[in-house]
């Protein structure tokens, strides 16, 4: 039974040892990935192309799960499977040399096609994973042969370890080193062994991996040099009238924080580019490539819009709506220095980190709509998260086929002959932005007393505008709010009404109507392919 026992905590030793062996890999591939490929992480890369693989159902879950933070939910994901894999790695060398090496290798192998097929891929990209897997491999060889001759020792007959004991003779307390059998010293020189390679491996990979990654972050110190740009004043401003912006506890602002404006992108890490080595390529079925610095786009004068930004992940009632001002130039005054060819009928744009959407070029070139390339937001640079230094910003479309954050080039092409990322992941190749209304109080889940109090939210139409906001209760008749003073028909405006709320439980419901005289669809639909639909019905509880 002792010896059960004993032999049982040489698989845990072995999982230790793959542990300490996974973090070398990493470790070493880390370090190797700042000195020859930024972007050969094995961990973000695996992460990107999880990303790109996830079926669009898992994808919607993750974000209406994890909203903001579902990066950081993928990446601790990976970080578990890490874990996991790496102990049966150790195991399996153990028990049956050499499977660990093996499973180590196809993990090399596989972060290594990872980082290889991903946009923007250099040269010397495959080195990091390769020479990971090969330290990985090293170490838990060496490792393991440590475990195995300390579990020999160990698991040694009794009589080969033990010389036979005489009663007359007293017991000795406390053995000198002189009394220990041959077994002994080779149990403890093992042991030792181990442990000790073991501990030196495990800070080592700590050590480099960790200043590895933080010296990958930082070494460009984009964030300093955004904090530090100043950008040219605008050639125009938006007046912003007065009745703009209700005065209702628990509405949202009329302008959305930079720190609370939603994110939703592929982007494992968030891209740190330099303004001053930015490019925009402008090419395709144009009469001139045209390549353009952050510089010459600041040459051609800024001007600030308001403009509401829709994601198509947004659920009815959903928080993935924002309103900003911005920077920036037109996009059709930058497609015209290459000059359309005719024939095209979309522009695909690239981000830096290979995203792909696709505009219908009408949306980029109409006079009456302020399709932008935008350098900053909210009277600030565009923040790291939201694009920094160039995005689009395009009204009237939902962001996945308008937005691109980290613009990189400008694409003009037709939905014939190219396809945008999210595309053949099920959704539109278009996809105007479907106008919603949404109740911001009474939140829903929180109970309020009785008496006259707010009902209010905002609604949304870009490109087209609201005209008006109705109301029901408890499947009441429509009742007309009060709305905010519009600043243009590309951002939302805020609404609210007064009621005289009674102890029970209510149903609260919102719709809006359009300019056009239409009203918000009614029926309900998913997020795919082309945004939700539906009016908000809010359970409210009255005290």
């Amino acid at each position: 039974m002792a010896d059960r026992r004993s032999g049982k905590r040489f698989i845990v030793w072995a999982a230790l040892a793959g542990l300490i062996s996974g973090a070398v890999f990493l470790a070493v591939a880390e370090l190797f990935a700042l000195l020859v490929a930024r972007a050969a992480s094995p961990v973000l890369a695996v992460g990107g192309f999880v990303i790109d693989i996830v079926p669009q159902p898992f994808k919607e879950f993750a974000i209406a799960t994890f909203g903001e933070y579902d990066k950081v939910a993928l990446l601790a994901g990976l970080g578990l499977a890490v874990v996991i894999a790496s102990a049966i790695a150790g195991i399996l060398q153990l028990v049956r040399a050499p499977l660990g090496v093996i499973a180590l290798g196809i993990a090399g192998v596989l972060s290594t096609a990872a980082i290889v097929t991903r946009a923007g891929v250099t040269p010397l990209a495959f080195l990091p994973p390769v020479l990971g897997t090969v330290a990985g491999a090293v170490i838990l060889v060496l490792l393991t042969r440590r475990l195995r001759r300390w579990r020999e020792a160990a698991l040694a007959p009794a009589a080969a370890k033990k010389p036979a004991v005489d009663p007359s003779t007293p017991p000795i307390t406390k053995p000198s080193p002189t009394d220990l059998t041959p077994a002994d010293t080779k149990v403890g020189v093992s042991r030792r062994g181990f442990f000790g390679l073991a501990a030196i491996a495990g800070i080592s990979a700590v050590v480099v991996g960790v200043a590895s990654r933080a010296v990958s972050m930082t070494v460009s110190s984009v964030e300093s040099i955004r904090k530090a740009l100043k950008l040219p004043t605008p050639n125009s401003t938006v007046t912003i009238p007065d009745g703009a912006e209700l005065d209702v506890p628990g509405i949202s602002p009329l302008f959305t924080p930079n720190e609370d404006f939603y994110r939703v992108d592929t982007a494992l890490t968030v891209p740190t580019i330099d303004p001053d080595t930015w490019r925009l390529v402008i090419d395709g079925m144009v009469d001139e490539r045209v390549e353009m610095s952050f510089q010459d786009l600041l040459d051609m004068g800024l001007d600030e819009y308001v403009i509401t930004l829709t994601c198509v992940s947004n659920e009815v009632g959903g928080e993935l709506v924002g309103n900003a001002k911005w920077l920036g130039v037109p996009i059709r005054d930058v497609l015209a220095k290459a000059g359309v060819k005719s024939g095209a009928d979309m522009v695909l744009s690239r981000s830096v980190d290979g995203y792909t959407a696709s505009t219908p070029l009408a949306s980029l070139t109409d006079d009456n709509l302020d399709a932008i390339l935008a350098v900053a937001m909210n009277g600030e640079p565009l923040p790291l998260e939201h694009g920094f230094p160039v995005r689009m910003v395009v009204p009237g479309l939902y962001g996945y086929v308008s937005a691109t954050k980290w613009l990189t080039e400008l694409k003009v092409t037709t939905f014939a002959d190219d396809e945008a990322y999210w595309t053949p992941r099920g959704y539109s190749a278009e996809a105007p932005i479907k106008f919603s209304s949404r109740v911001d109080t009474p939140k829903l889940g929180e109970a309020v007393e009785a008496g006259r109090i707010p009902i209010a939210g905002v609604a949304w139409a870009q490109s087209v505008g609201i005209d008006r906001v109705e109301v029901s209760i408890d499947n009441g008749e429509w009742t007309p709010v009060t709305l905010s003073k519009a600043i243009n028909d590309d951002t939302w405006v805020q609404w609210f009404m007064e009621w005289d709320a009674t102890p029970g439980t209510h149903y609260v419901a919102v719709r809006a109507i359009n300019k056009n005289g239409d009203t918000q669809i009614e029926e309900r639909a998913p997020i795919a392919p082309n945004g939700s639909s539906g009016w908000q019905r809010s359970l409210v509880r009255v005290n």
